[in-house]
């Protein structure tokens, strides 16, 4: 009787086991597909400035991830993939991001900028900076607050995150397209593995080489070396960075956030003993790195983030995204 009841017992746990793993992997691919679609949307209704054809390649986008409307928070973020200006990470670093900010009630909204070899700077901050004017600009239809507009990026996309962080303006009140009189300071950041400086020892020479090609003016150098442009009104910035990154030394963020420290702005650091560069959320998820000791970013960022809309916190489903 007794061997019975310990044989069902082992049945009905392992049963139950099984059950809960098949609940868990639902809830999860339900988490990573969202519930609502992303659509993509031109950030110019013609030709983008400087645009050399008509290709894909030259035509700037956003991809649009919206939480459902009973579960935003108001805010949302424009997503920069890195790829060293020359490729764009718009998986691990783009739409899987989006999903992450969705988790919490945050809108993604993925940035296809224009890269090498095709296009050089100026043409990436002129696409970041029209993604926020252009979410900005549309906030009621996306069921945003327009005070609530951020920006994300990774590597080379945090090097230009923290370029439209540094080098945004107030909007052209005559412009004849309405969006261009829209302001594209985000209204908060947050910075992974971020490129900042474009100067020796700590830059990260192809990202350089790509933005600004092989023989650039120092002068230009040194203005797209974001740790000097950083003033008062230089947005709040959450930053993560890994000791053990060698593609983009953590000095990086260093600089960055001491700059950040010297002009009052408020800020945030983590930087993690271990981690490759290019981790994205370090959950193992597509081509994104399994780093379980650097899985934290996201509930720490996540943290930081709720603190900008106390009020407005909604319940969180981003513990799935880091399983």
């Amino acid at each position: 009787m007794a061997l019975r009841w310990i044989v069902g017992t082992l049945l009905g746990l392992v049963v139950l086991i099984l059950l809960l793993l098949g609940a868990k992997r639902v809830l999860t691919t339900v988490a990573w597909r969202g519930v609502t679609p992303g659509r993509v949307e031109r950030l110019w209704p013609a030709a983008a400035p400087g645009a050399v054809g008509t290709a894909d390649a030259d035509v700037p986008e956003i991809s649009v991830f919206l939480p459902a409307g009973w579960h935003s928070t108001g805010a949302g973020m424009v997503i920069c993939p890195g790829g060293a200006y020359k490729l764009l990470m718009s998986s691990y670093e783009g739409d899987d991001i989006a999903r992450w900010l969705n988790s919490f009630g945050v809108a993604g909204f993925v940035l296809k900028y224009r890269i090498a070899p095709r296009y050089h700077y100026p043409a990436p901050l002129l696409d970041a900076a029209r993604a926020v004017r252009f979410v900005r600009f549309n906030a009621a239809r996306y069921g945003l607050h327009p005070d609530r507009i951020g920006i994300i990026g990774f590597s080379a996309g945090g090097h230009l995150a923290s370029t439209v962080i540094t080098h945004f303006d107030a909007g052209d009140p005559g412009a004849g397209d309405a969006v261009d009189r829209v302001s594209s300071r985000p209204d908060f950041a947050v910075l992974g593995y971020p490129v900042i400086t474009l100067e020796p020892p700590w830059t990260h020479a192809e990202s350089a080489k790509d933005l600004l090609g092989p023989n650039p003016d120092a002068a230009l150098v040194q203005e797209l070396s974001n740790d000097r442009q950083v003033t008062p009104r230089t947005p709040p910035t959450f930053l993560f960075h890994t000791s053990e990154d060698t593609a983009v030394p953590a000095e990086n963020s260093v600089l960055f956030y001491s700059a950040l420290r010297r002009n009052g702005v408020e800020s945030e650091l983590h930087i993690f003993e271990y981690g490759p560069h290019g981790a994205g959320l370090a959950n193992g998820h597509g081509r994104a790195a399994f780093v379980p000791s650097l899985r934290p970013w996201s509930a720490l960022a996540e943290q930081w983030l709720g603190s900008r809309w106390p009020k407005d916190r909604t319940w969180s489903y981003s513990a799935l995204l880091r399983m």
